[in-house]
């Protein structure tokens, strides 16, 4: 099942939901994931395994993390192939002097902005959609 690999139908086709929620960034030793948490996303380094967690879990249980981020999820079926896309989107934050994580998934892709630039975000993304952003 393969998804949009054209820039421009990428762009026009996009749209982005804000998940609910503040998610924090948290990094562990290779013990293990402590019981009850639901990462959003696991990545293992060489320096640790690195957790994108909801804020309210990380700090139940106890656990140091950075940068507290919003998720935004764009809604279009992108090829994990497809080429230029985040380069486009983190290019058009960046004009913003926003910096994101993204991250992605089989089907979509996820963007972890900073929680109190969230609303410009937003806003770049919703303007890049109708073509009124250059990419």
């Amino acid at each position: 099942m393969s998804g949009e690999t054209d820039l421009g139908a990428l762009l026009r086709g996009m749209t982005a939901d804000l998940i609910p929620g503040t998610f924090v960034f948290v990094t562990l030793s290779e013990e293990g994931i402590p019981p009850g948490l639901t990462p959003r996303m696991m990545f293992h380094e060489a320096e640790g395994t690195t957790l994108i967690l909801p804020r309210e879990q990380a700090e139940a249980a106890g656990l140091a993390h950075e940068f507290p981020c919003r998720m935004i999820t764009l809604n279009i079926h992108s090829a994990l192939e497809a080429v230029g896309f985040m380069a486009v989107i983190a290019t058009a934050l960046a004009r913003e002097g926003m910096g994101v994580n993204p991250v992605a998934g089989f089907y979509h892709d996820h963007l972890f902005v900073p929680e109190d630039r969230v609303d410009d975000a937003m806003r770049v993304l919703v303007r890049m959609a109708a073509g009124a952003e250059v990419a």
